[in-house]
């Protein structure tokens, strides 16, 4: 444990955020990590991760990733917001009592800072979660269900934002954004994946995947006839676009090389397991859509909606062209400035949130 201890101070001590607030639940032995990276653009807004960890080190660095992915992401798209994260750190599945309360307790510890961090649905929670935890939270709970005036699952939002990538990184590889015949390979098929599976199995695309869900994989492979592969061999799929829709971390210095495909176009967050792995991929020839512009769909749709008053309409024709106009631009910029896509990604919004 000191040796950990050290370990996660380090990883606080190296990290170029502005802080990190944690918290440790007694009844159900869980650790509460907050995030926050910045709030040069305004309050830290960022989802509630809640899983399983091998160490709370790597909770912990997990949470630092993904709050400093909050930032670009809120940068690149225009959005007068901070970069924060949460993350629970469960040690093994709850049941739904403590469950609960665990998401109560969490919601009051939200609100007693007093809008510093607001947050939404990410892996692990859902809509529904963010009901009970604005029973002690709000105001500073996005998402909520309709029913309790939320916008709702920013799934579908984020499929979309994908979706539009697919179709940016097609049309400069092929001349024509049309995705006929395209075979894109998703690994993942959760509340994303599978809404990303019927927009490109709509638009005429050649759709393959892979899940370690075994009721996912009978679904999908059974009943909508889909080819599946073995999660350790979905590297190797021959795919015009791998699109990466669980955990991060799946680009690294193994995988890249295994990988049959043209571009990568995810949702999940972190592809990239180092930052060199942008570098990898493009000298293979890999065109990268950076996850935090090809992901940002759901958290631009339910901020819009949630705090502007978009309808779903506006909220979908304001994804799918901003994510449209940034990764055109991020291309441009990395082929003009000689870097990795993912460089550019952040050269673009740290343009915006320079002052």
């Amino acid at each position: 444990m000191p040796e950990e201890k050290n370990q996660m101070d380090s990883l606080i001590r190296e990290w170029d955020g502005e802080s990190v607030i944690v918290r440790f639940d007694r009844q159900t032995n869980a650790w509460i990590f907050i995030a926050i990276h910045s709030t040069r653009l305004g309050p830290a807004i960022g989802g509630t991760r809640m899983k399983s960890y091998p160490s709370l080190h790597a909770a912990l660095q997990d949470a630092l990733r993904l709050a400093a992915g909050m930032t670009y992401k809120w940068a690149a798209a225009g959005v007068e917001a901070g970069g924060g994260k949460a993350v629970i750190a469960i040690p093994e599945e709850l049941d739904p009592e403590a469950r609960m309360k665990l998401l109560r307790g969490y919601g009051a510890f939200v609100q007693n800072h007093k809008g510093l961090f607001l947050t939404g649905p990410d892996l692990g929670t859902s809509s529904e979660d963010m009901d009970i935890i604005a029973e002690t939270g709000a105001p500073y709970v996005f998402a909520r269900t309709p029913g309790a005036g939320g916008a709702g699952n920013p799934g579908p939002f984020t499929a979309l934002g994908v979706f539009t990538s697919i179709q940016v990184v097609v049309e400069r590889l092929f001349g024509d954004a049309t995705l006929v015949g395209k075979r894109i390979t998703i690994q993942g098929v959760g509340s994303v994946g599978r809404e990303l599976i019927e927009l490109l199995q709509n638009a005429g695309a050649e759709v393959l995947f892979s899940d370690v869900d075994e009721a996912a994989v009978t679904h999908y492979c059974n009943e909508v006839g889909l080819q599946c592969f073995q999660p350790e061999e979905v590297y190797e799929s021959p795919c015009d676009i791998f699109a990466p829709c669980a955990v991060g971390g799946v680009l690294s210095e193994k995988t890249i090389p295994r990988l049959r495909c043209r571009a990568v176009a995810g949702a999940a967050n972190n592809q990239l397991a180092t930052p060199e792995d942008a570098l990898r991929l493009q000298e293979r020839g890999i065109l990268y859509a950076p996850d935090f512009i090809a992901n940002s769909g759901g958290a631009i749709a339910i901020i819009g909606m949630e705090t502007r008053g978009w309808s779903r309409k506006e909220a979908e024709e304001k994804v799918t062209k901003t994510i449209k106009d940034n990764l055109s631009q991020v291309f441009e910029l990395a082929e003009g400035e000689r870097v990795d896509t993912d460089e550019a990604a952040r050269r673009l919004a740290a343009r915006r949130l320079a002052p």
